[in-house]
C-alpha cells in the first residue's frame, strides 16, 4: 500500500535560472544530500530510502520511501532534502515526494500520519480507501480520458471545456497528462504561472478558462521521466495547491491508459464522472473498453463516449470517407450501457486551429465544429445534473 505526502509547493523556474551555465548531475544532488540527516542521524543517501534521482534541465525529482509508522519523523527530512537540493548551483526547481509502505497485513498508519498541511487520511480496511474531500470552490470535477494515445483526447478536452463555458458555466482546465502535456500548445500559452504567497500557483486565464498544466513549469522538449510516486505527487499538487477560485466544472485532461494518474484522480477527489474519447477503429475501441471498465471499477460514473475522427469529408470534392471506420464508439457505448455523447469529424480546420493554439470553439464559435463540441458539452452538463453527478466520492478497491 502506498501513502503519498505531497511537497509543500512547486518551485516555479525563474528567468534568471536560464543564465546559469553550470552543468548539474546526480552526483551534485547526492553530495548535497549527504549533509541531510535521517531521523537516526545517518546521512540520507546511506539510508536506502532514495529513489533514482531524475535531473533534467535544472529540475530535480526523487522520492523517499520509508516505513508507514515513520512518516511523521521523515517529513522534516523531506523538507530539509528539498531545501538542500534547491541550494545546489544549477538547480531551478526541486520536487521530493515522501512515500510510505507497509508490509502486507501490517497495520496502516493512523489518519493524518505525516502531520501538517496536505496530509491525507490513511486508507482503512483491506482494499478500501477513504473518500477524499473535493477542491474548495469547485462544484464538479470530470476527467477526459482515453485508453490509448493519439485519439485526440486533449483537443476534445479543450473544446469540451470551452463548450461548457459557452453554456454559461465557470470552467477550469487541468492538464494532468504528466508525460505529454499538450494544453500549453493547444491554447498557445507560453508564460509561467504566478505564485501567490510563495506557496500556491495562480492559474493562467485563456478564453475564459482557468488553466493549469505541468507544461507551464518545464520546457516544451524536456522529457518527463517520472516514477509513480512523482506522478501522484505532481497531480495532487496541481489539484490542491492551485488557487482555482470558484468553478462550476473542472475539466481534467488525463494521460492515456489506466495507470497511476487515473487512480490518483479517483482516490484524491470525488470525480463526478469521466468522458471517454476513442476513434471508431477496433484497435482504439479495445483500449476504450479498458478505460470504461477501469472507471466503473473505482466507482466513477462514465458520463459518455465521444467518437473522435469519426469520418472525413474531402474539402475539394465533398466525398465522405470513413478512414477509421465509423460508428464503432456509438455501438460500444450502447453495448456497455453508457451514454454516447457525439461524433467529431476528422477535419483540417480542427487540426490547424489546434496546432495554432486557437481551438475551434473559441476561434470559430459559429462554425459547424464548434456546434458539435457544444452539443457534446450540453450532454455532459445534463449528465452532471442527473443521477451520475450525485454519486458519492469513489473508493479504490485493490485485489490481493
Amino acid at each position: 500500500m502506498l501513502y503519498l505526502r505531497a511537497p509543500n509547493s512547486y518551485m516555479v523556474a525563474r528567468d534568471k535560472a536560464k543564465d546559469r551555465s553550470m552543468a548539474l548531475s546526480k552526483d551534485d544532488v547526492l553530495a548535497a544530500l549527504t549533509n541531510v540527516a535521517a531521523p537516526d542521524g545517518s546521512a540520507l543517501p546511506a539510508t536506502g530510502s532514495l529513489s533514482d534521482i531524475v535531473v533534467a534541465d535544472g529540475k530535480v525529482f526523487f522520492s523517499l520511501t520509508v516505513d508507514a509508522a515513520d512518516v511523521k519523523a521523515w517529513e522534516p527530512v523531506r523538507e530539509r532534502a528539498e531545501k538542500a537540493v534547491r541550494a545546489v548551483p544549477g538547480v531551478v526547481s526541486a520536487m521530493v515526494a515522501l512515500t510510505a509502505e507497509r508490509a502486507r497485513g501490517g497495520a496502516a498508519p493512523p489518519p493524518g500520519a505525516g502531520g501538517g498541511r496536505g496530509a491525507r487520511p490513511a486508507p482503512h480496511g483491506h482494499g478500501h480507501g477513504a473518500a477524499q474531500a473535493g477542491i474548495p470552490g469547485v462544484d464538479a470535477i470530470i476527467a477526459v480520458a482515453s485508453g490509448k494515445g493519439g485519439v485526440g483526447k486533449s483537443t476534445t478536452a479543450v473544446n469540451l471545456a470551452l463548450g461548457l463555458r459557452d453554456l454559461g458555466l465557470k470552467v477550469g482546465l487541468l492538464d494532468a497528462d504528466i508525460y505529454g502535456p499538450s494544453i500549453p500548445k493547444l491554447l498557445a500559452i507560453k508564460e509561467k504561472p504566478e505564485t501567490i504567497g510563495g506557496t500556491r500557483l495562480k492559474p493562467i486565464e485563456r478564453h475564459g478558462l482557468q488553466v493549469m498544466s505541468i507544461g507551464f513549469l518545464i520546457e516544451e522538449e524536456t522529457p518527463m521521466i517520472w516514477r509513480g510516486p512523482m506522478v501522484m505527487s505532481a497531480i495532487t499538487q496541481m489539484l490542491r495547491e492551485v488557487e482555482w477560485g470558484r468553478l462550476d466544472v473542472m475539466v481534467v485532461d488525463m494521460p492515456p491508459g489506466t495507470g497511476d494518474a487515473q487512480l490518483t484522480m479517483a482516490q484524491q477527489v470525488p470525480l463526478k464522472g469521466a468522458v471517454i474519447v476513442s476513434t471508431p477503429q477496433d484497435l482504439a475501441l479495445i483500449d476504450a473498453r479498458r478505460g470504461i471498465a477501469m472507471f466503473k471499477r473505482v466507482d466513477v460514473p462514465v458520463l459518455g463516449v465521444v467518437e473522435n475522427m469519426s469520418y472525413f469529408v474531402c474539402p475539394s470534392c465533398g466525398t465522405r470517407s470513413d478512414i477509421f471506420s465509423h460508428g464503432g464508439a456509438r455501438h460500444e457505448a450502447q453495448r456497455l450501457g453508457v451514454p454516447f455523447l457525439g461524433e467529431v469529424p476528422l477535419h483540417m480546420a480542427i487540426r490547424e486551429k489546434s496546432d495554432a493554439g486557437l481551438p475551434v470553439v473559441a476561434s470559430e464559435p459559429t462554425g459547424p465544429y464548434a456546434a458539435i463540441y457544444r452539443e457534446i458539452a450540453a450532454h455532459v452538463r445534463d449528465q452532471l445534473q442527473g443521477p451520475a453527478g450525485q454519486r458519492a466520492a469513489p473508493k479504490i478497491v485493490i485485489e490481493a
